[in-house]
């Protein structure tokens, strides 16, 4: 048996995750580990949905955008011809899902780029950066070059 059990991807469909992916299968493959992964949808309100009478009354639908976000991951896994994966979408903020990810299920490796949808921050990037000092157990960033 490999050094890891149980790997945890996290995707956010944009084209470095198929570069993420590819590495994630390699090195699940290699220690025989269990393979989550796990897209998380983050909603944020219109600026000014407090102050905004129309604003605020503006209704979304959680549930289809749980299910699109679930297609698609489906669609992302098929593509990539992943087999016995475990496919999990969940609403929040990346840092506090996926750290919350790892501890409920025992993740003993981490793997996310190392800049996404969030733009760069100097070294990382927002999210990577986030969930590196949140996590209990190794981390690996997959470098993405523009």
């Amino acid at each position: 048996m490999g050094d890891y059990t149980h790997i945890l991807v996290a995707v956010d469909f944009t084209e470095s995750a198929e570069k993420i992916l590819v590495k994630t299968r390699d090195i699940a493959q290699r220690n025989h580990a269990k393979l989550s992964m796990l897209h998380v949808v983050e909603y944020m309100y219109p600026v000014d949905y407090v102050n905004d009478p129309v604003a605020s009354n503006w209704v979304v639908d959680d549930v289809e955008m749980l299910e699109n976000a679930k297609k698609s991951l489906q669609e992302f896994s098929t593509k990539h011809n992943l087999k016995n994966v475990d496919l999990n979408v969940q609403f929040g903020r990346p840092k506090h899902v996926i750290s919350e990810f790892v501890r409920d299920h025992h993740c003993d490796l981490v793997i996310i780029g190392s800049h996404g949808r969030h733009g760069l921050s100097l070294l990382l990037g927002s999210t990577a950066s986030a969930v590196l000092h949140a996590m209990p157990c190794d981390i690996l960033t997959v470098k993405i070059e523009k």
